[in-house]
């Protein structure tokens, strides 16, 4: 079946195994695509169970049949101000449409939890993730080049206004 006939479906109710997939894909798709380490699965796997067990936000499934094929998270970084974490499509899906509807679904999630404003880190070699970004109105705010994930990268900082004076 052709990825634009299949009828992919985004939930928030997690199951079991959810999570662990979340992490599983994050780190087997970056470590392919482009060259992260080990490290990087605990940078996933710590932060996103903290969100489930604190109840800090909400975590996004794209789900093709019964395969995880995709996620995004929200997460409350205080203060009115929301995080966007753990975005990630397996390639089969890309270019269908399907990043756009779990970002809409997070950007709207953060509206109604009435944040003014969103941020993310991405890292500069996500180009397609970062031009999506761009459209939905975020702006890059800091980048810095480090050793990250088993080499050097350079990370991106995007914001977005979601109060009175910006955002849609």
């Amino acid at each position: 079946m052709a990825a634009s006939d299949r009828t992919i479906r985004i939930r928030h109710e997690l199951k079991p195994g959810d999570l662990g997939m979340v992490v599983h894909l994050h780190g087997v798709i970056y470590a392919r695509e482009y060259g992260l380490d080990t490290s990087f699965e605990p940078y996933v796997a710590k932060p996103l169970v903290d969100c489930v067990l604190d109840g800090t936000g909400r975590v996004w499934i794209a789900e093709d049949a019964d395969r995880i094929v995709g996620s995004i998270a929200m997460v409350d970084a205080g203060e009115g101000i929301g995080q966007l974490r753990w975005f990630l499509l397996v390639p089969e899906v890309r270019g269908i449409g399907l990043g756009r509807r779990l970002l809409e679904a997070a950007l709207a999630y953060g509206r109604e939890r009435g944040f003014l404003r969103i941020f993310l880190w991405t890292f500069a070699d996500l180009e397609g993730a970062r031009r999506l970004y761009e459209r939905a109105g975020f702006r890059v705010t800091e980048t810095k080049t480090g050793l990250i994930w088993g080499a050097e990268r350079t990370e991106v900082r995007m914001e977005m206004e979601l109060g009175a004076a910006g955002g849609r």
